[in-house]
């Protein structure tokens, strides 16, 4: 897929480039205008005015470039206009010209960013146009060059977008990505609760997981790439003693298709807790509301994550209804010393008590910053003090010392 038809299908808009078209053409008095793309010896017509005659041609129409004027213009055995196709004889002796029929015909190379040719900018009409000149060529040229513009931004999306397709696919292959596992921590016993699961892509040079789920998601792969990284994190469940559960991470969009549960449909659901970011719009509530019933009913607990830092704040809380509020780690951060965050943490806990559900503070490096929270109520904790992301091999043996220590937790 190439062009403005890969544009056309990604979402660039061809808005500028029709009315190019339209314009060029009751400028000139012609009753066709399109823009063309050389394809495998082949000119495809990508956009096209011409009311009335929509039968002879529309966008995806094509030909081989050997039948049409084209290549005569570009190469200078054909003048870029042409007044009377009569006064030429290469254009009368083409079929195309007595076939369509071509009276009169203006044509513009379309060149892309590195100078090569992309296709043509042409108008044409069955009569002759004794009227046509440099001035009309200039303005030819000047929307040729608008409709360029528009091209070039086009396939630079579509080289972009084909770019991130295929670092996501490779990055979905058994070694693309690694799964660590960072310690929840009960803040009353200090012993793990649970442990979140967090992807680690391999790519060199890194980038943080959130920019490729955000690309992915560009590509319509984000459902897929999400499911890939739930389900080997998942794998921590067999492993990890049953008092201690596993978290996963899925965005709204990845829960409301549905995606989700079905990779979860054979599970055992029980010792799972689902973290929704906050920081992703919600679309449709009633669907993704429809989706996390399901997986209640089955036994799942549901987060919301990154609370405090999102879009839809306490909106999202009220309408999921989580088991687990997981304050996001800018109201953590220097807690201790800053009254307005703790009168809002204060605020969460005193509503998660009414509620029935557990605060969860992330992002926790500070002594002073553990006892603050401690002092306001909060249950759990994870974060760099309490323990870092670490192997299914670590995570598994600091939950069995636990369950040593603490038998009946």
């Amino acid at each position: 897929m190439n062009g403005l038809l890969s544009a056309a299908r990604t979402g660039e808009p061809t808005d500028i480039i029709d009315s190019a078209l339209e314009t060029v053409r009751r400028h000139l008095g012609m009753e066709v205008a399109y823009l063309s793309e050389f394809v495998d010896g082949q000119t495809v017509f990508r956009a096209v005015s011409a009311p009335g005659l929509e039968g002879m041609i529309k966008p995806g129409d094509s030909r081989a470039i050997s039948e049409v004027y084209c290549k005569h213009i570009i190469e200078g055995r054909l003048p870029r206009v042409i007044r009377d196709t009569r006064e030429e004889p290469l254009a009368m002796a083409m079929p195309i010209t007595a076939a369509v029929p071509i009276g009169s015909h203006v044509s513009v190379p379309i060149h892309r960013a590195d100078g090569s040719v992309y296709g043509m900018f042409c108008c044409l009409s069955p009569r002759p146009n004794a009227t046509l000149g440099p001035r009309d060529l200039h303005v030819m040229e000047l929307f040729a060059s608008i409709s360029a513009e528009q091209v070039n931004t086009s396939l630079a999306r579509r080289s972009r977008l084909d770019a991130i397709m295929a670092a996501t696919e490779a990055a979905m292959v058994p070694d693309g990505f690694d799964v660590v596992y960072q310690p929840i921590i009960d803040l009353e016993a200090m012993l793990p609760r649970g442990f979140e699961a967090l992807c680690r892509f391999r790519s060199v040079p890194y980038r943080s997981p959130d920019k490729w789920f955000a690309e992915a998601a560009e590509v319509g792969l984000a459902e897929t790439l999400e499911c890939a990284v739930a389900e080997r994190a998942l794998r921590a469940v067999g492993h990890i003693p049953a008092f201690a559960y596993v978290s996963i991470n899925a965005s709204p969009a990845t829960v409301e298709s549905g995606a989700l549960a079905r990779m979860l449909a054979e599970r055992d659901v029980s010792r799972i807790v689902l973290e929704v970011t906050e920081q992703a719009v919600v679309s449709d509530y009633d669907r993704i509301l429809r989706q996390l019933d399901v997986l209640r009913g089955r036994g799942m607990r549901i987060a919301v994550d990154d609370a405090g830092a999102g879009y839809a704040g306490l909106q999202q809380i009220l309408r999921l209804r989580p088991d687990l509020i997981k304050l996001d780690m800018s109201l953590t951060r220097d807690l201790d010393a800053d009254h307005a965050r703790a009168s809002l943490v204060e605020a969460m806990t005193g509503f998660a008590r009414k509620t029935g559900a557990v605060v969860v503070a992330e992002g926790i490096e500070t002594e002073a910053e553990l006892a603050a929270l401690r002092r306001l109520g909060v249950e759990c904790g994870q974060g760099y003090l309490l323990g870092r992301p670490e192997s299914l091999e670590q995570a598994t043996a600091r939950a069995r010392a636990a369950a040593l220590l603490e038998p009946a937790f």
